[in-house]
């Protein structure tokens, strides 16, 4: 369990300061306080449904069900990365 803790922690620490960063380049210095409050309440509003789906999914068919079920959100996700990736300038051009 301390495993799982130190890598939730890892993943946490590599990826919530990134998209602060995002959030705080892209909003207008104005609306900086708006826009991050926007994003933490879509953070708040997909993990709520994200929690009850998988806490159903461990009372129906345990741990290995929720966890494939992740597994298949991330391989989802990670396609549709690569779909819109084609969508996007080649030409190295930031956008």
């Amino acid at each position: 369990m301390a495993l799982g803790v130190a890598l939730w922690g890892l993943h946490m620490g590599l990826t919530q300061g990134l998209l602060a960063a995002l959030v705080a380049d892209t909003a207008p210095a104005e609306l900086r306080g708006t826009a991050f409050g926007v994003f933490n309440l879509a953070i708040g509003i997909a993990a709520l449904p994200a929690s009850v789906i998988a806490g159903a999914l461990w009372d129906a068919v345990g741990p290995q069900g929720t966890f494939a079920a992740g597994a298949a959100f991330a391989l989802l996700t990670l396609a549709g990365l690569f779909a819109v990736r084609r969508l996007l300038p080649q030409d190295g051009a930031n956008v």
